[in-house]
Parts: C-alpha cells; structure tokens; sequence
C-alpha cells in the first residue's frame, strides 16, 4: 500500500514540476479563464495550452466548463493552490535562489 501511495505522489509532483504546466495552474490560480487568455498571460500558443491543459485535466489538476463557443478552465479543488502556496512559503524560508 505504501509503494502505491509513494507512485501517487510522484506522479502527482512530475505534473507540477514540468515549468510550462505551473505557468498555467499559476494563471488559473488568479481566476477561471479560456485557453485564449490563458495562451496570452503565458505567452504560450494556444495549441501549448490546449496540450498542456489536457494533461492537466486528466491529472484531476483543473476543470473545464463549456459557455457556448468557450470552453474556461478552472483548478480543480483548493488543495492545487494550497500546495503552491506552502511551496512558496516553505522557499522564502532557505536559500534556494543564490
């Protein structure tokens, strides 16, 4: 049970880790947005976005809402932020950037 547990959680981290995925959940931390805004805030092509957010959805990451031709893209739950939120944190207390 442990084994599985310890694959989970890597797993879970290889999504985070990837620098153009936490771009995005970075973004959509702010607010829900389309993959158009999304693209624009990142500089990124909206085909990367699109990509991108489809791994992230299937990791439970985000959520998505059809509104007539737009489709928005939202984190899935609290936790996603909360994580980033305590990495931060847990960063401003080392020396990790010098």
């Amino acid at each position: 049970m442990v084994s599985n547990d310890v694959y989970l959680l890597s797993e879970f981290y290889k999504i985070l880790s990837d620098p153009t995925r936490l771009k995005i959940i970075l973004t959509l931390i702010e607010k829900e947005q389309c993959v158009q805004e999304i693209s624009k805030k990142t500089n990124m092509s909206q085909t990367a976005v699109s990509y991108q957010l489809r791994i992230l959805r299937v990791s439970r990451v985000v959520k998505f809402e059809r509104r007539g031709q737009f489709t928005y893209y939202s984190l899935d739950d609290d936790h996603v932020s909360q994580i980033i939120s305590l990495t931060k944190e847990h960063l401003s207390h080392g020396d990790y950037y010098e």
